[in-house]
C-alpha cells in the first residue's frame, strides 16, 4: 500500500472519528434523559431544549462553518472546532443545572456545525471520484457505529457512573482524533473564493434560522398565539426576507439560491429534512417510552435501542457501494419506504407491546436511515463543484437540523395535546377530578405518578394505568406526524426522479432530432 493511500485512511480515521462524536453525543444525551430530569429537576420542555439547543446552535453556524472552512481551509477550521467541541462537552458534563447544561450544549452544537461539514468535505477532497460515494457510506457507516453504541454506552455510563460521564467521553476521543489528523489531513479549499466575507449575510442566517428553530422548540410551552412565539416567527421572517435579497446581490453568497433550480440538491434537502424530522422525534420518545411505560433502567433502554442503529451502521457501506452503482435517488426511495414503514408499526405502541414488535420498528428505522443519509450527503456533494463542498454540505446540513428542530417540536405539540386529552378521559372515566394540574402531568413524566395520586384519590394499577394510556397515546401521534413526513418526502423525491428523466429524454430526443435533420441535410446536399 502507497504512502498516499496511507494517508488517506488514516485522514479518514481522523476525520471519521471527529464526525462519531457528533452522533454519539446525540444518542447518549437521549438516553440519559430520564437521568438528567431526575437529576436537574428538568421538565420534558427543559429536555427538549437540552436536545434542541444544540440543533439551534448547529443552525446557526452550520453554513457559516462550511463557507469559512471553504475558504480558510477545512483542516485548520476543522481543528478549532474540535477543541471547542472538546471544551464544551467538559463544560456540560460539570453543569450544576439545566440552564447551564442548555448554555454548554449551544457552545457543543456551534462547534459541532464544524465537525458534520468539514469531514465530509474532507473525505470528499480525500478520496477520487469513482470512490466517493464509497467513502461517504464509510464516513456515514463510522457515524452509525456512533449511534449504536450511544445508546447503550449511554446506559452503562449513566448506570454506573452517571450522566456527566456522557458528555466526558468526548474528551479523550478529541485528543486522539486530533493527533490521527495531524499528520494524514492536507489542507483544502475553495481557491476561487474571493477575498471579501459576505458579513451581511452571515449575520442575517444566523439570526433568521435559530430564531425559526426557537420558536417551534418554545411555542408549545409559550402558547402558539403569545407574543413571544410570534414575534419570534415575524422576525424570522423579515430576517429571512432581507436575507434573500442580500445573497441576491451578494458576490459571494452564503447560500447560492440557484442551487435550488437543481434536482440533486432539492433532493437533498427534502431528505435531509425529513431523515431528521423522523429520528429526533422518534429518538426523544423511545428512551422516555421504554423507561416510563416499560420500567427498563440504562443498561435495557440503550440495548433495545441497538437494533435501529446496528442496523444503520452494519448497512451503510453497502448502501455506499450501491450509491456509486446506481446513484442516490433508487436508495432515497427505498429508504423512506422502510421509514414510512417503521412509523406506522410505531403508531401501534402501547403499554402491552412486546419488545419483538418495538424491535422491528425500529430495525425498519435502521435500514431507513442507512438508505437516505449517506445518498442525500451524494446528491448534495453532486449538485456542486468539489470546490464548493463545503457550501454544499453547509446548506443541506442546515435544512437538515431545521426538519430535526421542527420536527421534534411538533412531535412534541401532538404528544402533548393527545397525552392531554387522554388523560383527561381516563380521569373522567376514573371520576376523578382534571385541571390545570394534568399539564404539569404531561410535562414532567418522571414526576406523574406522584402528581396524580397527589390531586385524585386513585393508587396502585388505576395510576399505572391511566399514565401508561397517557403516555402511549400522546407517543402514537408524534408517530403519526413522521409516518406523514416520511411519505411526503417519498412522493417528492420521486416526483423529482421523475421529472429528472422527462427532462433527460428530451434532451435525448432533441439532439436525435437534430441528428436527423443533419442527416437529411447531407442527403440533400449529396
Amino acid at each position: 500500500m502507497s504512502a498516499a493511500t496511507d494517508r488517506k485512511w488514516w485522514a479518514f480515521a481522523g476525520v471519521g472519528l471527529i464526525s462519531f462524536l457528533g452522533c454519539i453525543d446525540l444518542t447518549i444525551v437521549n438516553t440519559a434523559a430520564p437521568q438528567i430530569q431526575a437529576d436537574l429537576g428538568a421538565s420534558v420542555t427543559d429536555l427538549q431544549l437540552v436536545v434542541n439547543i444544540f440543533v439551534v446552535a448547529l443552525s446557526m453556524f452550520m453554513v457559516t462553518m462550511g463557507r469559512l472552512a471553504d475558504r480558510h481551509g477545512r483542516r485548520r477550521v476543522l481543528y478549532i472546532g474540535t477543541v471547542v467541541f472538546g471544551l464544551a462537552s467538559l463544560g456540560a458534563g460539570l453543569a450544576p443545572g439545566t440552564g447551564w447544561l442548555i448554555a454548554f450544549r449551544f457552545l457543543q452544537g456551534a462547534a459541532g456545525a464544524v465537525l458534520y461539514t468539514s469531514t465530509g468535505a474532507i473525505v470528499q477532497n480525500a478520496f477520487p471520484a469513482s470512490q466517493r460515494g464509497r467513502a461517504i457510506g464509510a464516513l456515514y457507516a463510522v457515524n452509525g457505529v456512533g449511534l449504536a453504541i450511544g445508546p447503550l454506552l449511554g446506559g452503562v455510563i449513566v448506570s454506573a457512573l452517571g450522566w456527566h460521564w456522557v458528555f466526558w467521553i468526548n474528551v479523550p476521543l478529541v485528543v486522539v482524533a486530533l493527533a490521527l489528523c495531524s499528520f494524514s489531513v492536507q489542507e483544502s479549499r475553495d481557491e476561487q473564493a474571493g477575498p471579501g466575507v459576505d458579513r451581511a449575510g452571515l449575520v442575517l442566517i444566523s439570526l433568521g434560522i435559530p430564531a425559526v428553530v426557537l420558536a417551534f422548540t418554545l411555542g408549545g410551552s409559550w402558547g402558539w398565539t403569545s407574543g413571544r412565539t410570534l414575534g419570534l416567527l415575524g422576525g424570522a421572517l423579515v430576517v429571512l426576507v432581507v436575507f434573500h435579497a442580500v445573497e441576491r446581490r451578494a458576490a459571494d453568497p452564503i447560500i447560492s439560491f440557484r442551487l435550488f433550480r437543481r434536482r440533486a440538491f432539492l433532493t437533498a434537502i427534502v431528505s435531509d429534512f425529513a431523515l431528521a424530522c423522523f429520528y429526533t422525534t422518534v429518538l426523544f420518545l423511545m428512551p422516555l417510552y421504554l423507561h416510563e411505560v416499560h420500567g427498563f433502567g440504562g443498561y435495557a433502554t440503550g440495548a433495545l435501542l441497538l437494533p435501529c442503529t446496528a442496523v444503520m451502521a452494519a448497512l451503510s457501506p453497502f448502501v455506499g457501494r450501491l450509491t456509486d452503482r446506481f446513484g442516490p435517488r433508487r436508495l432515497l426511495v427505498v429508504g423512506f419506504t422502510a421509514f414510512t414503514v417503521s412509523a406506522l408499526l410505531l403508531t401501534r405502541l402501547s403499554s402491552g407491546s412486546s419488545l419483538g414488535s418495538v424491535a422491528v420498528a425500529l430495525v425498519a428505522m435502521g435500514i431507513g436511515w442507512a438508505c437516505v443519509l449517506g445518498p442525500a450527503t451524494v446528491s448534495a456533494l453532486s449538485s456542486v463543484p468539489e470546490r464548493q463542498a463545503g457550501l454544499a454540505m453547509g446548506s443541506s446540513w442546515t435544512f437538515h437540523n431545521l426538519g430535526g428542530a421542527i420536527g421534534l417540536a411538533a412531535g412534541i405539540v401532538l404528544y402533548r395535546a393527545r397525552a392531554e386529552g387522554s388523560l383527561t378521559a381516563a380521569l373522567a372515566e376514573h371520576r376523578a377530578p382534571a385541571g390545570d394540574w394534568v399539564r404539569d402531568v404531561v410535562a414532567d413524566p418522571e414526576r406523574a405518578a406522584e402528581l396524580i395520586q397527589r390531586h385524585t384519590s386513585l393508587n396502585g394499577d388505576a395510576v399505572t394505568e391511566v399514565f401508561d394510556t397517557m403516555f402511549t397515546q400522546g407517543t402514537q401521534a408524534a408517530m403519526w406526524m413522521v409516518a406523514g413526513t416520511s411519505l411526503t418526502a417519498l412522493v417528492v423525491v420521486g416526483l423529482l426522479g421523475l421529472a429528472g428523466r422527462r427532462a433527460a429524454s428530451n434532451v435525448a430526443a432533441g439532439a436525435a432530432g437534430v441528428a436527423g435533420r443533419d442527416t437529411v441535410a447531407d442527403k440533400q446536399a449529396v
